[in-house]
């Protein structure tokens, strides 16, 4: 009797969706196998990495076929999928270095002793945990602990999210350097307000559409061209300090603090712009003498020396700066949730943690304020609902700001798209 079976070694069910996802990511599939070609075209066809009815022409080689090419360099650079099969270790390392030489960052993926010399050439390293060989571990930067395509996606999703999570962390610490604070004023301000929102940004969920993204190029700096652009300068007094673009309207705000908002308890209005601009030189100024005045629990007298009112007055004001700094860093940690998406599509409770932190940075200023001690120590005195309100009014601009930039973002990507591939074998 003669018997006919055929035999069959299915693709795992996850590896169809996980190479969609490549795909939005922008990350090219290349599949470098030992099988047959046919097989190996079929298989890939059914994986999704070529479609049901593409031609494959220009696509599909074996590794001899690929290595006595010309032209191999322009084949690598065609958009989409690729495939090598009958391919020995020497192919696959080829493959790897010229990938690598085209500057490229590529990943390979592999289990065999003969896939070690690839996978110590890539860029990463990926070997299987369960049935690869020690040799491929060992060659490797990265274990797969189940032998998941779709693992390697979720860790690209995982490392992008750690990414955005630096840059968020960086966009906000550098927001709270204030020049018209006095320097125990910035430092509370640097080392303990700003300290709880900034941890909890490490917490941030990743991005709705951090896999629809393109991988950034390897060449790219943690700041970017557009984050330079959002740290315009903003030129205070003589000195000049670099902003960012709602740290523009921070140096606009707090300084506007000093600038003809007329506080009656002080008992006289502030300062004007010309004095504030030559604040070194009011002795010089005519008919200038200061009135004592009362803020808070506290008596200024400036009979010795009237240029001690802008050095130890104005307790009022410097309170009102303070205060709308520490509001604007809260609202710039809303802000900082999300370098491109809105707070209408990434609302403040995706990170519990960040609310948590707020409320704690808040009642720490509160702490300030409210208590004697500290206000005293602070130099600053407590404030009336009507100055919170001033306060909130002042403030609550830098999240329009920050939300128009991020319009003018969206779209500009969706408009142009970095032609960086990160490859995975």
């Amino acid at each position: 009797m003669i018997q006919d079976g055929d035999l069959k070694d299915p693709p795992c069910e996850e590896v169809p969706g996980a190479i969609e996802k490549c795909k939005a990511a922008g990350i090219r599939v290349i599949v470098i196998t030992g099988d047959n070609k046919e097989t190996a075209e079929a298989i890939c066809r059914e994986i999704g990495v070529f479609g049901r009815d593409e031609d494959l022409c220009s696509k599909s080689f074996t590794g001899r076929e690929f290595i006595s090419l010309l032209d191999k360099k322009s084949k690598l650079r065609q958009q989409g999928g690729l495939l090598f099969s009958r391919a020995e270790p020497k192919h696959k390392q080829e493959i790897v270095r010229l990938l690598k030489e085209d500057g490229e960052v590529v990943a390979m993926m592999g289990d065999g002793v003969n896939d070690a010399p690839a996978l110590k050439l890539a860029d990463i390293g990926i070997a299987m945990g369960i049935a690869g060989t020690e040799v491929a571990k060992e060659a490797s930067d990265m274990v797969l602990a189940d032998d998941n395509f779709r693992t390697i996606v979720a860790a690209v999703g995982e490392g992008r999210s750690i990414y955005n999570n630096m840059k968020a962390f960086i966009r906000y610490m550098i927001s709270s350097n204030i020049e018209w604070l006095i320097p125990v004023q910035l430092l509370w301000v640097n080392l303990v307000t700003d300290g709880p929102p900034a941890t909890a940004l490490g917490f941030n969920p990743p991005d709705k559409d951090t896999m629809e993204k393109p991988p950034r190029q390897s060449e790219d700096s943690l700041i970017s061209a557009w984050v330079l652009f959002r740290y315009m300068p903003c030129r205070g007094s003589s000195r000049n300090n670099c902003s960012e673009d709602s740290q523009i309207w921070i140096n606009c705000s707090t300084h506007g603090s000093f600038l003809g908002i007329n506080l009656g308890a002080d008992g006289h209005t502030l300062v004007t712009y010309s004095q504030l601009s030559n604040w070194g030189q009011c002795s010089f100024w005519e008919d200038f003498n200061a009135e004592p005045f009362t803020a808070g629990d506290r008596v200024f007298s400036f009979d010795a020396n009237p240029c001690d009112y802008f050095t130890e007055g104005k307790a009022k004001a410097t309170t009102i700066s303070l205060s709308v700094l520490v509001t604007i860093e809260m609202f710039n940690s809303l802000n900082a949730l999300s370098e491109d998406a809105s707070l209408l599509t990434m609302p403040p409770w995706v990170n519990p943690w960040l609310l948590l932190a707020m409320a704690v940075s808040f009642d720490l200023h509160f702490l300030t304020l409210y208590v004697p001690f500290f206000a005293s120590a602070f130099g600053i005195v407590p404030l009336s609902f009507n100055e919170w309100m001033l306060v909130l009014v002042v403030a609550f601009p830098v999240i329009i700001i920050d939300e128009a930039l991020k319009l003018v973002r969206r779209c500009v990507l969706r408009l142009c798209r970095p032609s960086m591939k990160l490859k995975a074998d």
